[in-house]
């Protein structure tokens, strides 16, 4: 009987060590464990924070009013951003003295049907879309040689100044910009990525990032510019539509 009591009583001592033992890993576990979220938050945190700040490299440049472009064409030359256009605004942009890559030679493509088709090309739309942190995307950008477009400098067609003047339905219809949405509602679309800048309205926005940041943008300013993007793309369909309805009878 003694030596049952005294076998029970030393099992019940193995165990009790044995938990201790076990209650002092478990804490050193989680201690560990506490250790190293705290680490991949630190770290997840520092890397948003460098995701979400985007260098502007390249500009696509497609404006009807030049006028308040010089200044921003300046800033945006010191940092060192390449330039695409298309006729006019190519001409305008090389005439202050600053190197501007044709759309044409980037798509192969001219200009076709009297100007209606300028920039609507998988090599513009394709660098103005692609999601940078898109392996997929990356794969396809690299296997169609689509190079990644930052920032879109968009000025529409004078559609509602064109109405009040009174001009005929012919030059009318050809003053509803069709490219220069299209590039509105893309760049505004990916703007996690691309910085849209929607009209002359906003050329001084971005002249305030400039000279306070650089050629750098958050996150927070890039869905700033994408907000006013659809305000201006919203604003224009409106009037157009506004012009259909009471030209319908």
């Amino acid at each position: 009987m003694i030596k049952n009591a005294r076998l029970e009583t030393q099992k019940l001592r193995n165990l009790s060590f044995l938990i201790y033992i076990m209650c002092f890993l478990g804490k050193r576990l989680v201690y560990s464990s506490m250790f190293f979220v705290t680490l991949q938050l630190k770290y997840h945190n520092s890397n948003r924070f460098m995701t979400e700040t985007k260098k502007i490299r390249t500009a696509l440049v497609s404006v009807f009013h030049k006028d308040g472009l010089n200044e921003l064409l300046a800033k945006l030359n010191d940092e060192g951003v390449k330039f695409l256009s298309t006729g006019g605004t190519r001409q305008f942009i090389e005439e202050l003295g600053y190197e501007c890559g044709a759309v044409e030679d980037l798509t192969a493509y001219p200009s076709i049907l009297g100007g209606r088709v300028k920039t609507l090309h998988p090599k513009v739309f394709g660098g103005i879309l692609a999601r940078r942190d898109n392996h997929a995307d990356k794969a396809q950008m690299e296997q169609y040689d689509i190079n990644p477009i930052d920032l879109v400098i968009v000025d529409l067609y004078p559609f509602e100044e064109t109405v009040a003047s009174g001009a005929n339905q012919s030059d009318i219809i050809e003053k509803i910009d069709i490219g220069g949405i299209s590039l509105i509602r893309a760049g505004a679309k990916n703007f996690n990525d691309v910085v849209i800048v929607p009209s002359k309205n906003e050329y001084g926005m971005l002249l305030d990032i400039l000279k306070a940041s650089g050629a750098n943008t958050t996150l927070a300013q890039r869905k700033a510019f994408a907000t006013r993007a659809f305000g201006v793309s919203s604003h224009y369909d409106t009037a157009i539509h506004a012009w259909f309805e009471a030209n319908n009878a």
